[in-house]
C-alpha cells in the first residue's frame, strides 16, 4: 500500500501535540482519517469527482471549516475545529510552527464499540435504540430552516441531475460491481418515477419537507456512547444535503435493510412518521431507498479503484458494492431482501451454536434439521435414538423428506421477508442444490457457512453430548467417522469456513459478508 509522504509522516506519534502511543489510519475514497487515543484527524484527499472537488489547498481548507460548522448542528461537543498540517525539517506535524501544507478536521475520537455499525454486526441494536435515533433526527429536521432556494433542490429536475450523474459514473463498473440488467432496471425505474410522479415532488416542496439535512445518514455516522452522537454530515455539496427529510432518513432505513434488519428499518420509519407526522410516503420512500442503495454501490466501486486500498479490502468492497446494487434492484421490484444462511458441516463442529447466534444477530428464523427430523417422525425432541448409521429416521429416504420440509418452511419465511438460518450437515451436493434453487426461486442471497474444528475437540464434544444427553442431535463419534467418509467437499470459494474452536470465528464471517 503506497501512501503520500504527508500521510506516512503523520503516522509518527511525535507528529501530534498530545504525543499518543500510536497512530492508526483509516481511509475512504475522499479522506485520510488518523486516529490517536483521544482524537480523530480527518484530511481531505486532493480529488475531484465532479460532485466533489478537494483538488486545491484553498478548497480543502474551506470544506474543513464547512464540515465543522455543519456538524456542530448535531454534535457540537465532538467537532473541535480545523487544524493546520505543517512541514518542518522535512517532516509533517499536526498543528505548531512550520509551512502549512494541508488542513485537518479535529474531532474527539468515538469508540468503535459504540458505533451503530459495530452493534449491528454484533446483533445488539434494539428497537428502542432506533427510536432514539429517529427522535433525535426528527427534532433536528424540525429545527432546520428552509427557504425557496433550499426548496428548489426538491424539484424533479434537480433530483434527476443527481440520479443521471450516478448512472454516468457507474457505467465503467458494469460487469464489475453491477450487472447490465440491474443497471438498466434501476435506471428505467428511476426515470419513470421522476417523470410520472412530478406532482408528488412538487407537493413535498410546497409542504416544506425540503430542508438542510444531514445527507449521509447511515450506521457509520451514529454512535451510542455517552448518549447518542450523530456526526459526519455532507459538507462538500449542497445538492446532496438540501433534500427531502424522507430522502435523508431513507438512507439509514436502507442501511438497516442492507444489514438484513428489516424489522429495525420498518421501526425507524414508523417512528419517523410519528415524530414528523409525515404520512402517505410509501412510494416515495421506496424511490429514495433505491437512490441511496445505488449511491452506496457507486461509492464502494470508487474505493475499489483506489491504489492505497489493500487487495483483501478491495475484495470486501466488491462484495459490498454488488450487494448494494442488488438491494436497489430488489426495491424496484418490491421484492423482499432477506438472507438465507445454510450453516453446514460434520457432526460436532458447532453448527447449532453458530446457527443460534446468527439467528440472534439477524433476528432470523432458525430451522434445525435435527429438531425437524424428530418432529416429522412424531418423536419428542429430547428423546434420543442412537441408531446405526443410515437407519430409521436417518435413512436416505427420511433425510430427503426432512430436507425438503426444511426448504418448504424456509421459503414461507423468506417470502414474508424474514431472514432464515438453516442448521444441517448439508453433506451431499443434492442438499446444497435444494438451497441454491430456493434462493433462485425466491430471489434472495444464499450463503453457505461451513463449520469446522480440530478432530480432538469434535471427539470431546460428541462424547460429552452422549454423556449429558442434552443436545438436539443424536450424533456420536462413530457416526462422525462414517459421515466424514461421505461428506462431499464444497466447490472452491462456495462456502465460507470457520473454525468454531475460535470464539471470534463469527467476526471474520461478518467481515466477509461486508459488515
Amino acid at each position: 500500500m503506497t501512501l503520500p509522504r504527508l500521510v506516512e509522516s503523520l503516522l509518527r506519534p511525535e507528529a501530534y501535540p498530545e504525543r499518543p502511543e500510536r497512530v492508526e489510519l483509516i481511509q475512504t475514497h475522499i479522506s485520510y482519517i488518523l486516529l490517536t487515543e483521544r482524537f480523530a484527524y480527518k484530511i481531505k484527499k486532493p480529488v475531484n469527482f465532479g460532485f466533489l472537488d478537494f483538488s486545491t489547498l484553498r478548497r480543502r481548507r474551506f470544506f474543513c471549516r464547512e464540515e465543522v460548522r455543519l456538524n456542530r448542528r448535531l454534535s457540537p461537543e465532538i467537532y473541535l475545529g480545523v487544524v493546520e498540517v505543517v512541514e518542518r525539517d522535512g517532516e509533517y506535524f499536526m498543528e505548531g510552527e512550520g509551512e502549512v501544507r494541508d488542513y485537518a478536521v479535529k474531532m474527539k475520537r468515538l469508540p468503535e464499540k459504540g458505533m451503530m455499525r459495530t452493534l449491528l454486526k454484533e446483533g445488539r441494536v434494539t428497537e428502542g435504540m432506533v427510536r432514539r435515533v429517529s427522535e433525535r433526527i426528527s427534532s433536528f429536521y424540525r429545527a432546520e430552516r428552509t427557504s425557496p432556494y433550499i426548496a428548489s433542490f426538491g424539484r424533479p429536475e434537480v433530483i434527476r441531475r443527481n440520479t443521471e450523474e450516478n448512472f454516468r459514473q457507474t457505467e465503467p463498473y458494469i460487469g464489475r460491481t453491477i450487472e447490465e440488467e440491474e443497471f438498466a432496471g434501476i435506471r428505467d425505474y428511476t426515470r419513470s418515477f421522476l417523470s410520472e410522479r412530478r406532482d408528488l415532488f412538487t407537493r413535498r416542496m410546497e409542504e416544506g419537507w425540503i430542508k438542510d439535512c444531514h445527507g449521509d445518514l447511515h450506521s457509520g455516522s451514529i454512535c451510542f456512547e455517552d448518549g447518542l452522537v450523530v456526526f459526519d454530515c455532507i459538507e462538500f455539496n449542497r445538492r446532496f444535503r438540501y433534500s427531502d427529510t424522507l430522502a435523508d432518513i431513507a438512507f439509514l432505513a436502507m442501511d438497516l435493510d442492507f444489514h438484513f434488519r428489516k424489522d429495525l428499518s420498518e421501526a425507524l420509519i414508523r417512528y419517523y412518521q410519528e415524530f414528523m407526522d409525515d404520512r402517505g410516503i410509501e412510494d416515495l420512500l421506496t424511490f429514495y431507498k433505491v437512490y441511496r442503495a445505488y449511491v452506496r454501490g457507486k461509492v464502494e466501486g470508487f474505493e475499489i479503484d483506489e491504489e492505497e486500498v489493500p487487495m483483501e479490502e478491495k475484495d470486501r468492497l466488491l462484495r459490498r458494492a454488488r450487494r448494494y446494487f442488488r438491494l436497489a434492484m430488489a426495491y424496484t421490484r418490491r421484492s423482499p431482501f432477506p438472507i438465507l444462511i445454510a450453516v453446514c458441516g460434520l457432526l460436532g463442529t458447532g453448527k447449532t451454536t453458530v446457527a443460534l447466534e446468527l439467528g440472534r444477530r439477524f433476528n432470523g428464523e432458525v430451522i434445525h434439521s435435527d429438531r425437524l427430523r424428530k418432529e416429522l417422525a412424531g418423536i419428542r425432541v429430547e428423546e434420543h435414538l442412537y441408531l446405526p448409521f443410515g437407519k430409521g429416521i436417518y435413512s436416505e429416504r427420511f433425510t430427503k423428506r426432512t430436507y425438503r420440509e426444511m426448504i418448504r418452511r424456509a421459503e414461507g419465511f423468506l417470502r414474508d421477508g424474514r431472514n432464515v438460518i438453516l442448521d444441517a450437515t448439508f453433506s451431499r451436493e443434492w442438499m446444497r442444490e435444494e438451497v441454491r434453487e430456493l434462493g433462485r426461486r425466491v430471489g434472495v442471497e444464499v450463503v453457505f457457512l461451513e463449520c469446522t474444528a480440530p478432530e480432538g475437540i469434535i471427539r470431546d464434544r460428541l462424547l460429552k453430548r452422549v454423556r449429558e444427553g442434552r443436545a438436539l442431535s443424536d450424533g456420536r463419534w462413530e457416526i462422525y467417522l462414517r459421515m466424514k467418509g461421505i461428506f462431499q467437499p464444497f466447490r472452491q470459494g462456495e462456502a465460507f469456513r470457520v473454525d468454531t474452536s475460535d470464539q471470534a470465528c463469527l467476526d471474520s464471517f461478518m467481515e466477509w459478508l461486508g459488515f
